[in-house]
C-alpha cells in the first residue's frame, strides 16, 4: 500500500560539512513543516523514500537550512541534492473556508453559471502572479482560458465531485 505523499521543499543543496541542506519551500506552512521534530520524507529521483525528523531549522535567503537526525555529514547529505521533500495526506493543515490546496483544484472541471451551463473545460495549472492566484482552464479545443480566483468569478468549487462553477465577467474570454 503506497500512501499518498505531498510536496513541501525541494533540497536544492548542500550547507557545510556537518550534514545540513538547503530547502527551497515548497508550501505555505514552512515554519510548522520544518520545524525541529517534524517527520519528512526525502524522496530522491532514483531509491526509495527515507523517513527524516529535523533537528535543526533556520530561514536564510529565501531557503530553510535544515539538519536531520539522520544525516550525518556533508557525504549523507551531498547523495540527497535535487530531492524532493514530502510529507503524508494525513499532515496537512485544515485550511479556512474557500480556501484549496493546489492538488484539489486541479483536474477540475469548469462549468459556468448560466442557464443552461456551459462546460468551459478542465483546470490544468494555477498560477501565483500577485495579488490573486490565477487558474488555467483547458478548453476541449486545446485553448487557455486564465480565470481569476477571486469571489466575484468562483462562485462554487465542490471538491468531491471535482467541479468548480464560475461566472464570466465581461472580457474574460
Amino acid at each position: 500500500m503506497s500512501e499518498k505523499l505531498f510536496t513541501v521543499g525541494k533540497i536544492v543543496n548542500t550547507h557545510g560539512i556537518r550534514g545540513e541542506v538547503k530547502v527551497m519551500p515548497h508550501t505555505d506552512f514552512a515554519d510548522q513543516r520544518f520545524a525541529p521534530k517534524s517527520q519528512l520524507y526525502i524522496v530522491p529521483d532514483k531509491g526509495s523514500k527515507v523517513e527524516v525528523t529535523v533537528d535543526t531549522s533556520r530561514f536564510h535567503k529565501n531557503m530553510y537550512i535544515l539538519k536531520f537526525k539522520e544525516l550525518h555529514g556533508i557525504n549523507d547529505a551531498e547523495k540527497y541534492k535535487g530531492s524532493l521533500l514530502k510529507i503524508p495526506a494525513d499532515l496537512q493543515e485544515e485550511l479556512p473556508e474557500n480556501e484549496y490546496y493546489f492538488h484539489e483544484i486541479i483536474g477540475c472541471k469548469v462549468m459556468t453559471d448560466e442557464d443552461p451551463a456551459e462546460e468551459l473545460g478542465t483546470i490544468s495549472e494555477i498560477l501565483t502572479p500577485g495579488a490573486n492566484d490565477v487558474w488555467v482552464v483547458k478548453t476541449p479545443q486545446g485553448k487557455e482560458i486564465l480565470l481569476p480566483a477571486i469571489p466575484d468569478v468562483v462562485l462554487d468549487v465542490d471538491k468531491e465531485s471535482k467541479l468548480v462553477r464560475v461566472h464570466l465577467m465581461e472580457g474574460l474570454l
